[in-house]
């Protein structure tokens, strides 16, 4: 690039593959403004699969908005690939290869024997199986095993061994006679490192019977990619809301599985910049419900044919209630809303007709499916055309339903529709419309006050998130009952393709180590580190959490970084006095009482006045707010004084209760950096990982600490 010549733009691409259609979003890589979008239907049927879908918008977004392919740094997908492989049983016959030390040999042969799993009624996985004993297992054995099982029919295998995870020797001998045979393999030690070799080698069976589908797919799409231009890595969603590059999804597609509710929160956690609170994705016919906490969403293990994997999602709830949900009606109450949506019923929403259509409106109830019950609610007008009453239409009439909304459509036409309802129960359009939305959210509520409790959220940090083009229909009401601060995000129907475009890197690593010491921590967090570098993420980006269960001894540790650092300039970033606004206006404050408690090269740790402990919200540089707590102590150090500091913090916060002492919640910042410390058990595991962190930096580098007293910090 010459003097004075601007630099090239740089652009991400995120696809979020769905069930009808696949969308694609541009993105400024510079602001994260979405400048270009394109969809299609998604390409089940076409002879290169959803690849065909996936290469189509691509290439359209990119004509759509002038931008040249090498213009584009970043190019990712989510796939439902993988999840629909196991519902639809499209899937590779599996051998099941078993080893074991002598000694361990009796217990082992039954825990690796895995019967057919069954997907779905009349289909199911199926297996065959083999066992070696280690101590006097030859190559000659292994490949006579490995031909046994393709002579009884698999086209691909899995190599599990007892304590494959700490010697992983014998399955990788496995893995090499394997590829001789032409079989793609499956170690169960590289899809976890946690012991329990049944639910482990039940999770590589998984994965390997979906790896010829899965390779077949991303070998079709990279080499559209390259065809197309795009030097960018191409990175796709995982089921636990980080992506990994195509190269790993080759190896560990089952990790592909439910990525796409990953997608919503991953642009939730990326495009909305939320810490703390609950996401809504909106659909027409379904909602799914998880959590955000601590700037990271919730996951747990994922279960296919009714049994537990080691394979990480989300922990999402799904409840039969959303924006096309149709009403149910007797004359005198609502009967109920849902399950059914106007989309299975063919019905257009009376909110986006024309008002002028809505002439003479009528109540007609009907039986969308067989078997459904006949009191469904319709609305025929003049004409004989008949169109659908939903939640949506309900929140357009009651005015929840705001211009900018996708939900948004015409008021007044929803209201000439539920007049005809009102008449039929005998009470007010406002009557009705609210008894609407009371039944709806009479679902959506429980589930809210469910996940708070299990999550330990305080309500006072808590925020709604709603997403999906639904989100209108229902969040707003929600937030009003409940009194929960709520916000629908922008950009609401392309969410979960703009959270692939923006989502970060990510992989779990876990371990059991009984009574961990902080030499145990510093080095599951190295290898946590290096194993998301390994999937594409810039070293210097990633920030790792660790999460020890004391009842279980299982030791997490959650590594996240972007693809590519493109750290802004500080001279584009919010001024003190814009970071103090946001705060205050979150904290509901007057921002001049709000003290600057800390600082660092990229956050601002602003607390609200008063002794001890206050409301904290730690704001960075592009102005998201990163941590907020509505009682917290802060601490303004050092490298050189972190661990004197985190000492003194960590006895400021604790509590004492029945002679053993709760852990309290502990945040380490420095630079754009906020770790979570909140997992570990003793002051000396948090002043052991403080210092990994901070090994690379000078004495006098400025460091912020948040500490969290105990019941607020999980």
């Amino acid at each position: 690039m010459s003097d004075g010549e601007a630099p090239a733009r740089a652009y991400r691409i995120g696809i979020d593959v769905g069930g009808t259609f696949t969308k694609a979003v541009l993105i400024d890589n510079a602001n994260h403004a979405v400048v270009g979008r394109y969809s299609v239907l998604t390409t089940h049927s076409h002879a290169r699969g959803v690849a065909a879908g996936v290469v189509e918008v691509f290439r359209n977004v990119l004509a759509q908005s002038s931008v040249s392919p090498d213009q584009v740094v970043f190019l990712a997908h989510s796939t439902t690939q993988a999840t629909n492989a196991l519902l639809e049983g499209d899937v590779a016959p599996v051998g099941v290869l078993g080893m074991a030390g002598k000694t361990a040999a009796a217990l082992a042969e039954v825990q690796v024997r895995v019967a057919p799993i069954e997907l779905a009624p009349g289909r199911s996985i199926a297996t065959a199986n083999r066992f070696l004993v280690t101590d006097s297992m030859s190559e000659a054995d292994v490949h006579e095993a490995v031909a046994g099982l393709k002579a009884e029919g698999a086209s691909v295998l899995v190599a599990s061994s007892a304590f494959g995870v700490d010697n992983t020797g014998s399955e990788e001998l496995a893995r090499r006679m394997g590829a001789e045979a032409g079989l793609a393999t499956t170690c169960g030690h590289e899809i976890t490192r946690l012991y329990g070799l049944t639910t482990r080698t039940r999770t590589a069976v998984i994965n390997a019977s979906i790896l010829p589908k899965m390779i077949a797919t991303a070998d079709m799409t990279a080499a559209s990619v390259r065809e197309a231009g795009i030097a960018a890595p191409l990175m796709v969603m995982r089921g636990d809301g980080g992506v990994m590059d195509i190269g790993e999804m080759r190896r560990r597609p089952a990790m592909t599985m439910l990525s796409g509710p990953a997608a919503s929160v991953a642009g939730a956690l990326m495009h909305l910049r939320v810490s703390d609170g609950l996401y809504f994705e909106v659909g027409g016919t379904s909602t799914n419900i998880g959590v955000i906490r601590n700037g990271r969403p919730t996951v747990t293990y994922a279960r296919v044919g009714g049994h537990e994997t080691y394979v990480s999602s989300l922990d999402v709830r799904v409840i039969g209630i959303a924006g096309g949900s149709l009403i149910r009606a007797r004359p005198g109450p609502i009967v109920d809303v849902g399950p059914r949506s106007a989309h299975i019923a063919g019905l257009p929403y009376a909110a986006f007709a024309d008002q002028d259509a809505m002439v003479a409106p009528r109540i007609e109830l009907f039986e969308p499916r067989p078997g459904d019950g006949d009191d469904y609610v319709a609305v025929q007008v003049a004409d004989g055309r008949r169109f659908a009453l939903t939640t949506t239409c309900a929140a357009n009439a009651l005015g929840y339903a705001k211009p900018g909304m996708h939900a948004y459509g015409n008021p007044t036409a929803a209201r000439r529709a539920f007049a005809a309802l009102a008449d039929y129960l005998g009470m007010s359009v406002e009557a009705a419309a609210g008894a609407v939305l009371d039944c709806a959210t009479d679902k959506v509520i429980p589930v809210v006050e469910g996940l708070m409790r299990e999550y330990q959220i305080d309500p006072d940090d808590c925020l709604l998130i709603g997403e999906g083009g639904g989100a209108g229909a229902l969040i707003p009401y929600v937030s009003e009952r409940t009194r929960l601060r709520h916000e629908i995000s922008k950009d609401a129907e392309v969410i979960s393709s703009i959270g692939v475009a923006l989502a970060l890197v990510r992989d779990v690593i876990e371990r059991i180590i009984p009574h961990p010491k902080p030499e145990d921590l510093q080095a599951i967090r190295r290898e946590a580190l290096q194993a998301a570098v390994r999937l594409g993420a810039d070293a210097k980006s990633v920030d790792v959490t660790i999460e020890i269960d004391r009842q279980t001894h299982r030791v997490r540790a959650t590594a996240m970084g972007a693809a590519e650092m493109h750290v802004k300039d500080p001279g584009g970033s919010i001024s003190e006095r814009e970071a103090r606004n946001i705060a205050a206006r979150s904290i509901d404050v007057v921002a001049d009482t709000l003290r600057l408690a800390a600082e660092t090269p990229g956050l601002r740790i602003y607390q609200a006045p008063g002794e001890g402990l206050g409301a904290v919200r730690a704001v960075d540089w592009e102005g998201a707010i990163r941590v907020r707590r509505s009682r917290a102590l802060v601490s303004r150090s050092s490298v050189g004084g972190a661990g004197d500091a985190i000492k003194h913090l960590w006895s400021g916060t604790a509590d004492n209760a029945g002679g053993r002492a709760a852990v309290p919640g502990l945040f380490l910042m420095y630079e754009r950096h906020v770790i979570d410390l909140s997992g570990v058990e003793t002051v000396e595991q948090a002043m052991a990982l403080a210092a990994s962190e901070l090994e690379n930096l000078s004495d006098d580098a400025p460091v912020a600490l948040i500490g969290v007293p105990p019941g607020q910090a999980l």
